[in-house]
């Protein structure tokens, strides 16, 4: 069952009716009460703990759907339920086995929570909380991990979604597809639960400063070093914004390596079994390479989403631009920095698409003045949001010779067809780099973050004007380095010791942007411990090469996150190869996906977490209400 919004129905906005107590839209009571997110930061990775409280206030037993935003990069690796002074500890099946486990417990009268992804895309899940009964109270926790994306400044970005924006779904398209979720949502500050949260950060270098769009209480050091600190949300939010927290460090662009210990429980030669190592490099490129570099010209196609709702506000706070006006001042900054000789286009996008000019123009003052009237002018008055059309059109395109292709995208997000549309950007990877701008909050981190990542760019988010400027240059001194070529990344360990990447192969170096790699060491050394990895490529015709040395030696207290991380990095990957495959390799490759996400206990496309209270084997009595748990829209 799906319910996807036009974008001029998601413009329009709803008002809470007058009720008592906790109501959603349709007057029916909220059976969440709470979120309470405890965050540990560690380096350049998180640990992100959230626990929901849930309380049946009515007559009847409950099923309660609440479909809520995680971030792309996010891997779910826990899942439990407290019923009582009782803990249910969820496992990780097959998808189809789960969900049939859990209409079974639920049909037969027991308490069952199942938390599954959405089918369309990975930053979207559905928790239900099946069978609570009349005044029964629920606590359900799930935890996940994630890497910190490097901002311009130097910032290390965790985003906690809050605001799940409807995503659009064009008419004629199959609306009641399997996986799909149904979204339930009211106005940003209008949702009816709490939140909360604390955060813990702990770094081998100085922790200079941690800022949020949202207001914090003072930051707390724990140590005289200022390595560990403690901050928390300031009480009274909203809901109406994504809260973001910016992590400083002093010396962050020093490459590190982390060495995990294995899983004491787990098989050896297993993932969770062996140790894994997460290195963070951060190339430099020698100076005199850059020196003998010229910035390459190219061919920049921007293009905008021109949909209905980026007519929207970018954030719920006072005084907020719309969307199309941050997508216009982006563009325009972007516009006036091009060098000359270059050649460029700029695309609008809605339910159809069109371009300011029949094909790229060579950009002189003439044709960006030009540009720049049109742009200035340029609405949010071309319907849905469809990026796959116009994207086939312009990968249809012969590229100018001697001219790299680079597309700059921007968009709030809002699309059902997120893996559709990676998957159309990884298959012409080799033509076209790809740079992405998320406008707004909600803009799914999914679409965003992993188009630069299949397009071999960057993502940036743009929530507001501030750090606009800094982010938007990034981007194009980014888009005007040359394109480093024939990158292999080389290991060397001590004999006795083999390396099994989990990562894909490097497909993009920028200068000092970091680079994360994740890898299985499997065997014991009798000697040596210390490895190297040796990043190899040629940029501008010339050799170059960055190594960083790392102890074998497993760190203490990391817990499993680099593991998870791993296991979802190479989770991913998979996922792109079986939805690119057909046959037995489809079907191979979807076991070996569900293999690896019940070993390592990370969420996949495949899989979903299932807990069943059988308490005191009898059966819950009277007629199953359900029950949508809203959340904040824009």
């Amino acid at each position: 069952m799906v319910w996807f919004l036009s974008d001029r129905q998601e413009a329009a906005g709803a008002k809470m009716p007058g009720c008592c107590g906790l109501v959603t839209l349709k007057n029916e009571p909220v059976p969440l009460k709470s979120i309470a997110v405890e965050v540990n930061v560690q380096g350049h990775v998180a640990t992100v703990s959230s626990t929901l409280q849930y309380e049946n206030q009515e007559k009847s037993p409950l099923e309660a759907i609440f479909v809520f935003p995680l971030p792309g990069e996010a891997a779910v690796c826990r899942f439990s339920a407290k019923i009582g002074q009782t803990e249910v500890v969820a496992e990780v099946q097959e998808k189809k086995k789960a969900q049939e486990q859990y209409d079974d417990a639920v049909s037969s009268g027991q308490q069952a929570f199942l938390l599954e992804e959405s089918k369309e895309s990975p930053d979207v899940f559905k928790l239900s909380v099946g069978h609570l009964p009349p005044g029964e109270k629920a606590s359900v926790s799930l935890d996940y991990v994630t890497e910190l994306a490097v901002q311009a400044d130097d910032g290390l970005r965790l985003c906690l979604p809050a605001v799940l924006n409807p995503r659009y779904k064009p008419q004629g398209s199959d609306n009641n597809s399997a996986g799909s979720a149904q979204v339930s949502s009211v106005p940003a500050g209008s949702v009816p639960y709490s939140l909360t949260l604390s955060a813990r950060v702990t770094s081998p270098h100085p922790i200079a400063k941690v800022e949020s769009n949202c207001p914090l209480d003072p930051l707390n050091y724990m140590n005289t070093e200022k390595t560990q600190a403690t901050v928390s949300l300031a009480a009274g939010h909203k809901f109406d914004r994504d809260v973001e927290l910016l992590v400083y460090y002093q010396d962050a662009h020093k490459p590190t390596a982390i060495v995990e210990a294995p899983q004491a429980s787990a098989k050896p030669d297993s993932l969770m079994g062996d140790p894994v190592v997460m290195l963070s490099l951060y190339p430099e490129f020698p100076k005199d390479v850059m020196s003998s570099v010229t910035s390459s010209c190219g061919e920049f196609l921007f293009v905008v989403d021109r949909s209905g709702s980026m007519d929207c506000p970018i954030h719920a706070g006072p005084d907020a631009q719309d969307r199309i006006g941050s997508a216009r001042d982006t563009l325009l900054l972007l516009l006036k920095s091009l060098p000359m000789g270059c050649y460029f286009n700029i695309i609008g996008f809605g339910s159809t698409y069109q371009s300011f000019f029949p094909k790229s123009v060579e950009y002189s003052q003439k044709t960006m003045d030009e540009a720049l009237q049109m742009v200035k002018v340029m609405k949010a008055d071309l319907g849905g949001t469809e990026i796959l059309q116009p994207l086939k059109h312009i990968y249809s395109q012969p590229c100018l010779p001697d001219q790299p292709r680079q597309i700059f995208l921007f968009t709030d997000g809002e699309v059902w067809n997120t893996k559709e549309i990676l998957d159309l950007m990884t298959t012409n990877a080799s033509s076209h780099r790809l740079f992405s701008f998320g406008i707004g909050e909600g803009a799914s981190s999914a679409l965003i973050s992993g188009a630069a990542k299949q397009g071999g760019g960057h993502a940036q988010f743009i929530t507001g004007q501030d750090r606009m400027q800094p982010k938007v240059m990034q981007s194009l001194r980014y888009a005007l380095q040359p394109a480093v070529v024939d990158i292999s990344v080389t290991w060397d360990v001590p004999k006795g010791v083999s390396v099994t990447p989990l990562s894909p192969p490097i497909g993009v170096v920028f200068q000092g942007q970091r680079a994360l790699l994740y890898a299985q060491l499997t065997g014991e050394s009798s000697g040596n411990t210390e490895g190297s990895v040796t990043v190899k490529y040629r940029l501008a015709e010339q050799p170059v090469e960055n190594q960083l040395r790392f102890s074998l030696k497993p760190a203490e207290d990391t817990g499993l996150t680099v593991h998870r991380l791993g296991a979802q990095t190479l989770i991913r990957s998979l996922e792109v190869k079986e939805r690119e495959s057909d046959g037995d390799e489809k079907e191979g490759l979807k076991g070996k996906i569900v293999e690896l996400s019940i070993q390592s206990g990370v969420s996949s496309a495949f899989t979903a977490f299932i807990a069943v209270y059988k308490g005191d084997g009898k059966a819950v009595q009277g007629p199953l209400l359900q029950r949508q748990v809203p959340t904040a829209s824009k």
